[in-house]
């Protein structure tokens, strides 16, 4: 069975394209690309010969803008750039601390994420990647993909303070993602395309 196979085969299982381009291993482009040439998009497959199969669709989330998290306390902390060697280029010190990060393209929210290592130290790896750093793989690969078509991505940052529920310790940072992720649609998140 080929890879697009694979992918249309998912697809009519029900799950998203986040989900399918994980469990294949490919990019969430090519998953997106094989199932938008195929129909698999709408809900419902578009008629190719005379066969249609029906796919789950989830309820929208709605999208998450800038403004949305600069007016929530976020902050503008840097604008990536692509070398000419096409190498992610930092261009501001990033705070170390521990706090949440958005990737945003000119309004839209891409991704979320938790640093619980400190901002600067999670982000760097971002650009820079290990080479078992599967999710820090995959974003650099989009940020890559993204900077071939405009001419920067803004990093967000935000450091909310710790809580307590009931006299339990409540995480600030990790609480603020997952809360996004939940209720928001981010293309670039795994989990929210859940």
């Amino acid at each position: 069975m080929t890879i697009s196979e694979d992918i249309r085969s998912l697809a009519q299982q029900g799950l998203g394209v986040a989900e399918i381009a994980r469990r294949v291993g490919t990019r969430y482009q090519h998953v997106y690309g094989v199932l938008r040439d195929a129909g698999l998009l709408e809900g419902r497959r578009q008629e190719r010969g005379t066969l249609s199969v029906p796919v789950a669709v989830k309820p929208l989330k709605a999208a998450l803008t800038r403004d949305v998290l600069l007016s929530s306390g976020f902050a503008s902390s840097d604008n990536w750039t692509l070398s000419r060697d096409g190498e992610i280029v930092s261009n501001a010190s990033l705070p170390k601390h521990v706090g949440v990060y958005a990737f945003v393209r000119a309004d839209a929210v891409l991704y979320v994420g938790v640093a619980t290592m400190g901002l600067a130290k999670r982000l760097y790896f971002y650009r820079k990647p290990g080479a078992t750093q599967i999710t820090s793989l995959r974003i650099n690969a989009l940020i890559k993909e993204e900077l071939t078509r405009i001419s920067a991505i803004e990093v967000l940052t935000a450091s909310p303070e710790d809580t307590e529920w009931n006299g339990l310790p409540v995480h600030g940072s990790a609480g603020l993602e997952l809360g996004l992720i939940k209720k928001f649609d981010l293309p670039w998140n795994v989990r929210s395309a859940r």
